[in-house]
Parts: structure tokens; sequence; C-alpha cells
């Protein structure tokens, strides 16, 4: 009979038995570390703002979204026109939503929304090493999807959501492989 007790064996630093220099008796990277909690809460932080937008356009209907987003930008259009290419941008994502059926905008925003938020609580939180294959899987699909709309019909917003999503999932896969963890995250390492 084998004895698979050592692999068992697990200091905050990596696998007692493995050889030097291996990847998992190496200290994990703080930079690196710090660089997934910040990447989580922002992935935490949108998932929000996409459950409150989803939910608003859904209540409000999109006409009434795009209304508010003139009122709100045209003040800043009418100071200086030309030199506002974030707020112009704004407001083509709305005119594009006008045009765009609002069942699937208020679906894809709640969910994708809703499954951020919760990935990323659960991830802070130090929920369990279960919480990685299901937030790779998630983020893997979320990459499929963007990957398809960007086949179909080009955007640079969901390019740079696409590349957002797959730094997450290195940063995911990489929290994953550190033996030791998860526990509730914290800046000190």
């Amino acid at each position: 009979m084998r004895d698979y007790g050592r692999w068992q064996n697990r200091s905050p630093q990596g696998y007692k038995d493995a050889a030097p220099g291996h990847p998992l008796t190496a200290k994990p990277n703080p930079l690196v570390h710090f660089a997934y909690i910040v990447t989580i809460a922002v992935k935490g932080i949108d998932g929000g703002i996409e459950t409150v937008l989803g939910l608003t356009i859904w209540l409000s209907g999109p006409s009434r979204w795009y209304a508010f987003l003139l009122h709100f930008s045209a003040p800043e259009l009418l100071e200086e026109p030309g030199s506002h290419r974030f707020v112009e941008l704004v407001r083509s994502g709305a005119v594009n939503l006008l045009h765009s059926p609002v069942s699937f905008i208020v679906t894809y925003l709640l969910i994708h929304g809703l499954l951020k938020l919760a990935l990323a609580t659960v991830l802070l939180r130090g929920g369990g090493r279960w919480i990685f294959p299901v937030a790779t899987a998630i983020l893997l699909a979320f990459i499929a999807f963007m990957s398809w709309h960007l086949a179909v019909h080009w955007s640079n917003w969901v390019l740079g959501f696409a590349i957002f999503d797959f730094v997450t999932l290195l940063l995911v896969l990489n929290e994953w492989r550190q033996p030791g963890r998860p526990r509730p995250v914290s800046l000190e390492t």
C-alpha cells in the first residue's frame, strides 16, 4: 500500500516533500496575490453595477435610461463639444441599447452581474477550494460568449471585457494552485 499522507502535509509555503525550486515550494508572490485581490474586487463592483443597471433597465425601459443618459451627459457635451470621448462612447452604447432586444440585455446584465457578484464575494471571503473550478468554468463561459459576440459583431468594449475576464481567469488559476489557501483574503501574505 502506498503512503499518500505525505502529500497532505502542506505548509503555508507549499508541500513539505516537494523538490526545492518546484513551484509548489516557492513562496507565493505577494504582488500577484494583490493583483488577484484587486481584480476580484473590481469584478464584484462591476457585477453590482451590472445588476443595478439590469434592474433599472428592466423597471424603467431602455428609452428612459437613454433619456437619463442624455440629460446627464448633455451639459458636458455642450461645454466643450468633441473633447469628451468617454461620454460620446457611453451615449453611443445607449443608442445601441435602444435598438437591441430588451429581454436579452436585461437577462444578460442580471445573470452576468449576479454571477460576478456571487463569485467575487465567495472568492474574497475564502469560501473554500470548491469555488475555484466553478469560477474557472463561469469565466471560461463568459470568455467564450464574448468571443462569439466579437466574431458576429466587433466591439472594442466587448474585447476589453473579454481581456479583463481572461486576466481574471489567469489570476484565479494561479490562486487555485497555491497550497494552503483559501482563507479570507487579506492584503498581508
